[in-house]
């Protein structure tokens, strides 16, 4: 009996997990790296309805999160970055048709200095009234690469202009490029009001997410949805390195892990996967590798779907990047 509830706790663990997706362009084949297109979205709609997936606010997977209560399984929340025209004119209509809820995040320059390719202020408006707003920065700059001063004046700016054109304080923030440091997220974590931060990385969300740390999987191009669902969340906290090696050369990975693990699989940007060893809960291994993304990726999981997700951004970039 007692192993018998022991099991039914690890799978429930497991596999309770919901899901965050995010889009950006609809129906504009001009950049096929952005876009889905509305063929594309209605079946990834029809999957939802025919499998029983609950299309759900972001805001109520917060409250879950909040409270650390089980997040369930079947619950999805779709996010859209950046406030392109191609969402109001294409893409608002199938959520509508499906009343699918939605957090629309808005790149507060483009929209303000009336970029042709972004929504109007009237646009987002009208959007609230079918889902949730919130804010994607002023400049739509890589966040890592400012300074703390210049960090708090874009936010605040975008945050100031947010609300003087929307009458709504925005609760949730998401990183452009969905990417970050430690003192990114400190600072926005600590200086502004915002109930959560989304990045963009894959996994899964459940009642041990962190608030501030939100993985969404991005939806681009025709994909498998049934794939990106499989993604469950597996906790490895991260030891070494801390931050992107200021020389590029990652010298080695450190984790600390469950130690009824004697072997994980582990992964980064441009390497692939392979396995390694568990030492009573930790792994610890020496590598030496040229990093050859400013952007790198280290995953850590028993299989390559049950992951725990961690992202290693560079902090200054040069000239060509």
């Amino acid at each position: 009996m007692k192993y018998l509830f022991l099991f039914c706790i690890s799978v429930s663990y497991i596999f309770a997990n919901a899901h965050i997706f995010v889009y950006h362009r609809f129906a504009d084949d001009r950049y096929q790296s952005a876009n889905t297109t509305i063929k594309e979205l209605t079946k990834q709609f029809e999957y939802f309805k025919q499998n029983d997936y609950e299309v759900v606010p972001l805001s109520k997977i917060l409250d879950k999160l909040e409270n650390k209560e089980k997040i369930p399984n079947k619950w999805i929340a779709l996010t859209i970055d950046d406030a392109y025209k191609s969402f109001y004119d294409n893409g608002l209509e199938v959520f509508k048709q499906y009343n699918y809820p939605f957090s629309l995040y808005v790149y507060v320059a483009a929209t303000d200095k009336k970029y042709g390719d972004f929504m109007t202020w009237e646009e987002i408006k009208e959007a609230s009234k079918y889902g949730e707003i919130g804010l994607h920065s002023y400049s739509h700059s890589k966040l890592q690469t400012l300074s703390n001063e210049e960090l708090l004046e874009d936010t605040q700016k975008a945050y100031d202009i947010f609300v003087q054109k929307t009458g709504i304080k925005p609760e949730t923030y998401a990183y452009p490029y969905g990417e970050y440091n430690q003192s990114v997220k400190d600072t926005l974590q600590n200086q502004f009001p915002f109930r959560s931060l989304l990045n963009q990385s894959t996994g899964s969300v459940n009642s041990q997410t962190d608030i501030y740390d939100i993985p969404r999987i991005a939806l681009v191009g025709e994909v498998n949805i049934n794939h990106k669902l499989r993604y469950k969340t597996f906790e490895a906290e991260l030891l070494e390195p801390m931050a992107f090696p200021k020389d590029g050369i990652l010298k080695n990975i450190k984790a600390k892990v469950d130690p009824k693990y004697k072997s994980l699989k582990l992964y980064i940007t441009g390497e692939g996967w392979q396995d390694v060893k568990v030492t009573n809960g930790v792994i610890d291994i020496q590598l030496n590798i040229k990093l050859k993304r400013s952007r790198t990726r280290v995953m850590i999981g028993p299989d390559v779907f049950t992951i725990s997700n961690h992202m290693l951004n560079k902090t200054e970039t040069t000239k060509g990047e």
